[in-house]
């Protein structure tokens, strides 16, 4: 019942900027977590920053100081600002979403993924 639609994604240079959006579509009452994960070839899917409904905010060790996640909560969109991008933030980057669909039901989503290639 959630569509998460995720753009932002490419090829930059060492030291460059990106910004991730991804917007929650479909039918639910509310959504309580949104969040990045990303995954590198042949390597494990890892939690890049999460961000909950009243305003927590939690990063990977390996991305502070340099992304920041935000939400906008009247759009059910979450970003995520990339800067002094390094070789080894090259992943897929996926969206992700703990939606509430009524009292008794919440379901995690996840987009379809993003390429991010920083290169040197």
């Amino acid at each position: 019942q959630v569509q998460l639609v995720e753009s932002g994604g490419g090829l930059v240079q060492a030291g460059g900027s990106l910004r991730l959006s991804c917007a929650a579509s479909g039918n639910f009452f509310s959504i309580s977590t949104m969040g990045w994960y990303r995954q590198a070839p042949g390597k494990q899917r890892e939690l890049v920053a999460l961000a909950n409904s009243g305003g927590s905010i939690n990063y990977a060790d390996s991305v502070k100081g340099r992304f920041t996640i935000s939400r906008d909560n009247a759009k059910n969109t979450v970003y995520l600002q990339m800067n002094s991008l390094k070789p080894e933030d090259t992943a897929v980057y996926y969206c992700n979403a703990l939606a509430r669909q009524n009292y008794a039901l919440e379901y995690n989503y996840w987009g379809q993924g993003t390429q991010v290639t920083v290169s040197s």
